[in-house]
């Protein structure tokens, strides 16, 4: 038995790691879903609140990450790797970083036609963050490793389908797009979504390896 795992017998169950990672994780949700709802609306008024929303969010997300780091200096013991946990703190974060780029570049690019490649996106993308979601509530006790990794294969596939279409519609946008500007607009929006479902990846390989050192 690792000095970690007795150390496990004599700590009290972790009351301030997991309900932030729980909260970073349920603000992506949010945020994804207004993505969604921002891609659908066709009122470039209405646009400009949801992204107020969704910055506001981000912010939101900074806090908490902000307040894990400082539970990271003030706490000796945590309930597993401190560079588990600063790893997955970065990644939840660089999650909320895209959802908000992408919202942000819609917003400022005056994008007024929202392709069906973005809309596939973003739908992809409120997937990837309910797993997400899923996954991370489940680290308090980590019984349930096969919920776990069933979300993590999820959000896998889910990268994967965002990736086909966005090499889709930047192929597409190449041979079929005369105005260079409106190229690089819906390049830059379709790739900062992408990045999105890449970053909700990374959180996926970040619970599989502290699934690893504690399952």
């Amino acid at each position: 038995m690792s000095l970690n795992s007795i150390f496990q017998y004599f700590v009290p169950k972790d009351k301030k790691f997991f309900p932030l990672f729980e909260q970073a994780s349920s603000n992506l949700i949010e945020m994804a879903r207004l993505l969604k709802e921002l891609v659908n609306l066709p009122d470039l008024s209405k646009r400009k609140e949801i992204c107020r929303k969704i910055e506001d969010l981000e912010h939101k997300g900074d806090e908490i990450s902000h307040q894990i780091h400082l539970e990271l200096g003030k706490n000796f013991i945590t309930p597993f790797d401190r560079e588990d946990i600063h790893t997955l703190t970065s990644s939840l974060d660089d999650v909320a970083d895209f959802i908000h780029g992408a919202s942000n570049r819609i917003d400022l690019y005056q994008v007024e036609k929202i392709t069906d490649p973005i809309i596939e996106i973003a739908d992809l993308i409120v997937e990837a963050t309910e797993d997400v979601a899923k996954a991370v509530h489940e680290l308090r006790n980590l019984k349930n490793i096969r919920n776990i990794t069933d979300s993590c294969v999820r959000i896998n596939s889910v990268e994967n389908k965002a990736d086909y279409i966005f090499d889709k519609a930047v192929g597409e946008l190449f041979q079929f797009e005369k105005d260079a500007i409106n190229l690089i607009k819906y390049k830059e929006v379709l790739s900062a979504m992408e990045t999105a479902t890449d970053r909700c990846e990374d959180v996926a390989n970040v619970l599989e390896s502290i699934l690893v050192k504690n399952a």
